[in-house]
């Protein structure tokens, strides 16, 4: 429980600093929400993606509003009652508004029922997060079919185009390919704030939060994972290779690095569920930069660089991606509703070497799913070819994002 008066002094000081708040480029996810839906807003992603700014740049676009972070050490206190104070405190410090926007409510246990009766009195209610099961959790409880979800990342291509003024070319893709899209390290380029970033992610999203206590090896195995981006891993593998006492406790971990979006895991394809479940998984970045600043010993493999950048730029727009192998492999195929709708190889140059690899194992999938054409995303090169009926276009990847096909949904 918080002190009134504390909680005042916290709420007057909150709303001070946000107005000084650089608001920055706009946002690409922006013009995707409406402002006076009478659903609640989630906007969740990994910590520093830029939510908050994101969160100010809809505050602008209102008259009067009511504002509170729940990260703010000062209101550490802070507890499902308290919101009664709080919601008394707005009225009499700012007057009446029927816009509520909050930072990071997941630390308070049973936030869900005020933001439930907000939502019931018609008042436009807007919530960042950095945890997707916390949220999807207590949302689901409570907010059954009273919110919607909008996904934030760091800087695609073209935002990040924005903020360094620059044009889409090669030269500019090559700088993202490698330094990622993190506003602030974009902007500051000191390598050690992504190095920070990861530590906070893993002391106060994780280890905090469940109360692991073998932090040393929750680092080792995050750090880990990131070195081998786009690579295939089991549980069991990273078990022995951990030496963690049973398999649960390494899906816990995996699981945990998902929630707090520091990266994503995929299965690979099968007609049945239960295979699927056990088939060997391929994990991702949630940023080549993040991943770059915190590995032990990664390689200069342009390759997996590439194919982390495809995955996201994939994973920005569908929610249901999949690897499929079978006597060859296809990197990436999408699933909506139930269907497999596009299939994707991944392949830093197409040469004398891979040209026939990479194309059969496209032209498998695509055969296995009934698709017309599939796509070859490079690094540079761009081609076309008519293969059994089959259409396979090649395309750099840069072209890709800069034209919105990968990161629109």
């Amino acid at each position: 429980m918080i002190n009134k008066e504390t909680l005042r002094n916290v709420v007057k000081l909150q709303r001070k600093e946000l107005l000084q708040f650089e608001i920055g480029i706009e946002r690409e996810e922006i013009s995707k929400i409406d402002i006076n839906t009478h659903f609640a807003v989630i906007l969740s992603g990994i910590r520093r993606c830029g939510k908050s700014t994101l969160l100010r740049q809809i505050i602008k676009k209102v008259k009067n509003f009511y504002y509170f972070n729940f990260e703010d050490l000062r209101a550490i206190d802070f507890e499902i009652n308290d919101f009664e104070k709080l919601d008394l405190i707005f009225h009499e410090e700012f007057g009446d508004s029927d816009y509520y926007f909050f930072d990071e409510i997941q630390n308070v246990p049973e936030w869900e029922r005020y933001i439930r009766r907000l939502i019931d009195i018609k008042k436009h209610v807007f919530i960042t997060g950095s945890n997707a099961s916390l949220l999807s959790k207590e949302l689901g409880t409570r907010l059954t079919g009273r919110y919607l979800t909008h996904e934030i990342f760091p800087f695609s291509y073209k935002e990040s185009l924005k903020i360094r003024k620059k044009d889409a070319t090669i030269n500019s893709f090559e700088e993202y390919l490698t330094e990622g899209g993190f506003p602030e390290y974009l902007q500051s380029n000191r390598p050690d704030q992504l190095q920070i970033l990861l530590t906070d992610i893993l002391s106060r999203d994780i280890a905090t939060r469940y109360k692991i206590r073998s932090q040393k090896q929750l680092k080792e195995l995050a750090i880990y994972l990131l070195t081998n981006m786009g690579k295939q891993f089991t549980y069991n593998s990273l078990r022995r290779i951990f030496k963690l006492g049973s398999v649960n406790s390494i899906i816990s971990f995996v699981s945990y690095f998902e929630d707090a979006y520091l990266l994503f895991t995929i299965s690979r394809f099968d007609f049945s569920f239960k295979k699927m479940l056990v088939n060997p998984k391929k994990v991702y970045s949630i940023d080549n930069g993040l991943a770059i600043r915190n590995s032990a010993s990664f390689s200069d493999d342009r390759g997996r660089l590439l194919e982390n950048q495809v995955f996201l730029g994939l994973r920005k727009r569908y929610k249901e991606i999949l690897y499929y192998q079978n006597k060859h492999e296809c990197d990436f195929i999408v699933k909506e509703s139930a269907k497999v709708i596009l299939a994707v190889q991944s392949c830093y140059e197409l040469n004398e070497d891979n040209k026939k690899r990479e194309i059969e194992g496209l032209l498998e999938a695509l055969t296995e799913f009934k698709l017309k054409e599939g796509l070859i995303l490079t690094y540079k090169q761009e081609d076309e070819f008519l293969i059994k009926d089959k259409i396979i276009k090649v395309v750099p990847v840069w072209k890709w994002l800069s034209e919105g096909q990968g990161e629109k949904r």
